[in-house]
């Protein structure tokens, strides 16, 4: 069994060209669920994102549904309007208040991954024009999780990144085509957890 029990990703302004970077780099046997929180539109219900990113990856990506199972090389997307979180093994929707404004929010994901994966939890920080992920991180990294943030020199919008770095000091500073092979390295493959 894989270390990493969840990969997380947040990420804003410019997020789709970096998700479709790092999802696209990743093996299709990924051995780790993936779950992601967008910032988007509340009226974004189209399908659009999720279409985009499944086309460019190897794992099957779709939207999350409520009480979902997380399955290795799954990548759930947060849907719009929804916040995202984690229990151990599945997934959960929620409409409580937007916070940072936003809905689904990178913090609530990443506060929800850190309390149910612990040590085994990587969470990531893209690119994006707030600090929405900053303290989520900061709670991943707390409890022993790895925590990477993109680059700002290679970010669309360097806040976000930066903010996380703020938070987490300690984080893993990558460019944004160095994400995938990281995580590759800490979750491995199905077939190397196999054995």
């Amino acid at each position: 069994m894989s270390a990493t029990g969840l990969v997380a990703i947040g990420a804003s302004w410019g997020g789709l060209r970096a998700l479709e970077t790092v999802l696209g780099a990743l093996p299709e046997d990924f051995a780790a669920p993936v779950v992601i929180a967008q910032h988007r539109q509340a009226d974004a219900t189209d399908g659009t994102l999720v279409r985009l990113l499944d086309a460019r990856c190897a794992l099957t990506v779709c939207e999350a549904e409520d009480k979902q199972e997380l399955d290795p090389g799954l990548v759930l997307v947060a849907p719009p309007d929804y916040h995202l979180l984690v229990e151990p093994g599945a997934v959960a929707l929620s409409v409580d208040p937007p916070l940072n404004y936003s809905r689904p929010a990178i913090d609530v994901l990443f506060g929800s991954v850190a309390h149910a994966y612990g040590e085994r939890a990587v969470g990531v920080v893209l690119t994006g024009a707030n600090a929405d992920g900053a303290l989520g991180l900061a709670q991943i990294a707390g409890r022993g999780g790895t925590a990477i943030v993109q680059d700002p020199e290679t970010a669309e919008r360097r806040e976000m990144p930066e903010a996380a770095l703020w938070a987490t000091p300690e984080a893993r500073v990558l460019e944004l085509t160095q994400i995938a092979p990281a995580l590759t390295g800490l979750a491995g493959t199905r077939e190397e957890s196999a054995r």
